[in-house]
């Protein structure tokens, strides 16, 4: 169950007994699956990306940053998963998730979500409805930062710039990345 903050989406997660590891605790991994549920919640079950149809081939998620504050116990009560848009991207929201049970935050999570085309599988660009959306989410500064990007955005991209100066076209397929071992 989601609820409705200034600038900011929080849903309401229960923990289980079967999150609690051999520690006594919610275990981590575990603790990965509030923070998925979280932006599973936004993006898609939301009332107005239901209402809107936003996010119409989904999103992946393409980092996660954490940082485990406090053990965290099962209880009765449920967490509050607390979820902020810090800033926007071409194709990525850039999204802050606190893990609560007031008045303690036990997990703090940074998580790069990307908008995907379902085609190609690779990344897509927001809609600037999938940008009204998610800036509702923002801080009042950030919010006034990303619309001033947005205002900029309709000037090409240095490789668009690129290609027409050279009369070339621009690729459409990034190289992908490659896993190199350490010598060590």
């Amino acid at each position: 169950m989601s609820a409705v903050h200034l600038g900011a989406h929080v849903l309401s997660c229960p923990t289980r007994w079967s999150d609690v590891d051999e520690n006594g605790h919610i275990n981590n991994a575990r603790l990965v699956g509030y923070i998925q549920e979280g932006i599973y919640d936004l993006f898609c079950h939301h009332a107005t990306a239901v209402r809107e149809s936003l996010f119409p081939h989904g999103f992946i998620i393409a980092r996660h940053e954490i940082d485990y504050l406090e053990q965290l116990h099962h209880r009765p009560e449920p967490l509050s998963v607390r979820l902020t848009v810090e800033r926007l991207g071409r194709s990525s929201a850039h999204v802050e998730v606190n893990v609560c049970r007031d008045p303690l935050t036990f997990m703090r999570a940074r998580t790069v979500v990307v908008a995907r085309d379902r085609e190609s599988g690779r990344s897509r660009t927001l809609t600037p409805n999938e940008r009204h959306f998610l800036s509702a989410f923002m801080p009042e500064a950030a919010r006034t930062e990303a619309a001033l990007a947005a205002a900029t955005a309709t000037a090409p991209a240095p490789t668009q710039r690129l290609a027409a100066a050279s009369g070339g076209v621009p690729s459409a397929r990034r190289p992908r990345r490659r896993c190199h071992a350490s010598a060590g």
